[in-house]
């Protein structure tokens, strides 16, 4: 795999962004390019075709994270053509709260398909009540991911 992996970052308190540098350890440790960018400070014309992680939190009523939504409103807006991009989706949620479970990963998931981005893999749901570290739930997640990213390579 030679593409550099960026984790695009919504996080309110912060876990989601801890996560994403830990995950950029672990892809330096295995020798991949990884960087991480907090969503508010990107914008939509940034997302060229490459290979992405959307590492996001739920806030509220299962929404983005204050730090994501204008990129996310941005993508809507402009519509922009994805195809090319490639991406993994890290969501963080509570189900205490089970009608909005990790709707912050799952809105820019739904949305970047929408747009013509190829998701590799199943999306990655951690519940804050599973007792379970993200960051242990992520690696876990990150080696089967690897694999289906390295052969989703483009042509």
């Amino acid at each position: 795999m030679h593409d550099t992996i960026t984790i695009l970052v919504a996080t309110m308190s912060g876990t989601a962004e801890m996560l994403a540098d830990d995950l950029a350890d672990k892809l330096a440790g295995a020798g991949l390019t990884a960087r991480v960018r907090r969503m508010d400070e990107i914008q939509a014309a940034d997302i060229a075709p490459g290979l992405y992680l959307v590492c996001s939190s739920t806030y509220g009523v299962g929404e983005i994270p204050a730090n994501g939504q204008a990129l996310y409103d941005a993508l809507q807006a402009s519509r922009p053509d994805l195809d090319g991009v490639r991406y993994g989706v890290i969501s963080l949620g509570d189900s205490l709260y089970p009608q909005t479970f990790c709707f912050g990963g799952r809105h820019f998931d739904e949305l970047l398909a929408a747009l013509g981005a190829q998701r590799i893999g199943t999306r990655l749901e951690h519940d804050t009540r599973s007792g379970r570290y993200p960051e242990d739930a992520a690696a876990e997640w990150l080696e089967t991911w690897l694999p289906q990213a390295s052969l989703a390579q483009p042509c």
